[in-house]
């Protein structure tokens, strides 16, 4: 006579919607919004848990919502989140299922992190008088563009009464079977800055009745170069790089202003303050080697994503006892270089952010935010199981 546990139930439960989980996310492929635009994704993703019979609530200034899945019993509270918005990258893929939305594609695996949260949230809630304590569904918009939907989330309490979150993330660098993890410190901080040097055009023929902006913004871009090899301890990981100079113009003309956009990625905080301030310095002596003034739109956005070694352990124990037969590899994927806005909700509770590898079968490499981007779909059943059982263990 076979035994039916909660987490066998569960997971026969999740096998039977796999389909499901596919042909979900294939629509949200199909129907990316970008980020504080998702406003018919938000909808889409209501009316498939009101078609259930589950209550949503709205949270935030964006499209982020919520669903509560209370099991009746007493117990913990744990908050899953999942984000839903897209790039402005216009799609290269030949799929039935590719983009219909011009200049518009889910190239960072949004679409999937939705799909299997949407089954895995309907099957957790089939199964609710089983747990004990709460389950808080988190859909959150807006994770790829400062400010980020998280913070508005949270600041409209969002994580009230909860006690731990957690997230995940598909990776294309990771091979489709694996769970990747990290303790502590896991993903770069992130700033990003628009400066603009102003001198005085004039003709090229000339030079020396003019302020060269273009002269003061090339030196700027060279001095940054010491900002990270001078000023940083070298057991330090920090990165500043200029992403955008505009300097059009014609052959003849001096031009008299520039505009840089940069982008800064730190894994200490303490690292942060260092890196704004010497950026701030060099451009107070460009202006003062080449008499030109600059104005500066610094914005220091996403933290440090700090991963709760405590509740790592447990996420990553749960999902090594839970024996799915997806899952052929679980390791330490070392600190990740990209930033996530998930961090803030790791500023406020204690969580954990893990990896679901989703390479494609061919090992070929399709990376994130890419137009080309891909994932093998396969992962999307593994990421529901791993978080199913991460849930279950938490709970029970």
């Amino acid at each position: 006579m076979k035994i039916v546990t909660l987490e066998t139930d569960l997971m026969s439960k999740l096998n039977d919607s796999s389909v499901e989980i596919i042909n979900l996310r294939r629509y949200l492929h199909q129907h990316p919004e970008t980020s504080f635009h998702e406003k018919r994704t938000s909808e889409y993703i209501k009316n498939y848990y009101h078609d259930l019979g589950i209550e949503t609530k709205n949270f935030g200034s964006g499209y982020g919502f919520v669903v509560d899945i209370d099991s009746g019993n007493p117990g913990k509270t744990i908050g899953l989140r999942a984000d839903f918005d897209a790039l402005s990258i216009q799609e290269k893929n030949d799929l039935p299922f590719k983009s219909q939305n011009a200049v518009v594609m889910h190239a960072c695996g949004h679409d999937g992190h939705t799909a299997y949260m949407m089954v895995l949230a309907k099957t957790l809630y089939q199964i609710k008088h089983k747990l004990h304590g709460k389950i808080r569904i988190i859909h959150q918009p807006a994770e790829e563009v400062s400010p980020g939907g998280a913070q508005s989330m949270i600041d409209a309490g969002v994580l009230d009464g909860l006690d731990h979150v957690i997230g995940a993330h598909v990776m294309s660098s990771m091979p489709t079977g694996s769970i990747g993890y990290h303790r502590a410190e896991t993903q770069t901080g992130r700033a990003n800055f628009t400066i603009k040097f102003i001198g005085k055009g004039g003709h090229a023929s000339m030079p020396h009745l003019s302020k060269d902006a273009i002269v003061a913004g090339s030196y700027f871009v060279t001095a940054l170069q010491t900002v990270v090899s001078r000023n940083i301890d070298p057991f330090d990981t920090a990165s500043v790089t200029i992403g955008s100079f505009d300097g059009t113009g014609s052959f003849n003309a001096i031009k008299e202003s520039v505009e840089l956009k940069g982008d800064v990625r730190i894994m200490k905080e303490s690292t942060r303050r260092i890196i704004r301030q010497r950026i701030e310095k060099i451009a107070n002596g460009i202006c003062d080697m080449f008499d030109v003034k600059y104005e500066i739109d610094y914005d220091d956005n996403y933290p440090v994503l700090f991963n709760d070694p405590d509740l790592t352990n447990q996420v990553i124990k749960s999902v090594e006892n839970a024996n799915i037969p997806e899952i052929n590899k679980i390791f330490d994927c070392g600190p990740q270089d990209p930033s996530e806005d998930f961090a803030y909700f790791a500023q406020n509770r204690p969580s954990c952010f893990f990896y679901i590898g989703c390479q494609t079968a061919d090992g070929a490499n399709h990376p994130h935010h890419s137009p080309d981007f891909l994932m093998n779909e396969d992962c999307l059943i593994i990421a529901a199981k791993a978080m199913g059982a991460a849930v279950l263990s938490y709970l029970n």
